[in-house]
């Protein structure tokens, strides 16, 4: 759980919200929540930034500094219990740098969601970004992040569709892996050009309807070519960069 997460929850008590609801929000189990609120301060003596030293504190004193995995001799992935969720994680890792990856995980989230992204879309797509091999099934991110899989697979259609990830197909176990590979970033911008591109010109279209003379026909053709050059202009500088990417 991030900082974030804990203001939130703290906005939500000063509004009189139940942990379900303040759960709803942040998207994670009402569980999740009460024990948070349980374990620092309770819901009138609840204060985040406390919260969130006392857990990088709890964490540091609980987890061990390296752990060997059974028939390992230096030492594998292994399973930490932090803050309630279970995770894969490298042995040899500190809790508190765990606790420091947990919160710069938060931050990329908020500017996703802060750019236009759904949060639970942008929860899903950090987490590929930040796997190690950029690859997760629907199951995974199901677990990982507690979400619902209708959930998964709605915020997963919207990031394939905007060129973030690619679907591959498991032929063994006939399920869907989701991709994050070096192209996703050149794909999305492309995709969103061309997009932006239709409206320049759908603009402009209109602008014949109403008259290019007239004040609307003049306005929408100014935006439709400013947009169109802009836009034009970053395609190429795209496919000039793309190198940067293999």
């Amino acid at each position: 759980m991030t900082q974030q997460d804990r203001q939130s929850i703290a906005s939500g008590l000063a509004d009189g919200r139940s942990y379900a609801e303040i759960a709803r929000r942040l998207h994670r189990p009402t569980s999740t929540i009460s024990r948070e609120v349980a374990r620092n301060g309770g819901p009138s003596g609840y204060r985040p930034q406390q919260a969130h030293r006392a857990t990088v504190q709890r964490a540091r004193r609980g987890v061990p500094s390296r752990v060997r995995a059974p028939g390992a001799p230096g030492g594998v992935a292994v399973e930490e219990k932090i803050e309630g969720k279970t995770a894969g994680k490298t042995a040899g890792r500190t809790a508190e740098k765990i606790a420091v990856e947990e919160a710069a995980e938060g931050e990329i989230i908020e500017l996703a969601v802060r750019s236009g992204l759904p949060r639970i879309t942008a929860r899903i797509h950090i987490d590929l970004l930040l796997s190690e091999d950029g690859r997760r099934t629907a199951a995974e991110l199901t677990r990982r992040l507690g979400v619902s899989p209708a959930s998964v697979s709605v915020a997963v259609n919207y990031l394939v569709e905007q060129g973030y990830v690619r679907r591959e197909r498991d032929p063994r176990r006939r399920r869907d892996i989701y991709v994050v590979d070096a192209d996703a970033p050149y794909n999305a911008i492309m995709i969103s050009a061309r997009q932006t591109i239709e409206v320049a010109r759908a603009a402009m279209a209109a602008a014949e309807t109403f008259g290019r003379d007239t004040p609307v026909g003049r306005r929408l053709t100014r935006e439709g070519t400013f947009l169109e050059r802009v836009i034009e202009d970053m395609m190429t500088s795209a496919e000039r960069w793309r190198g940067l990417l293999s």
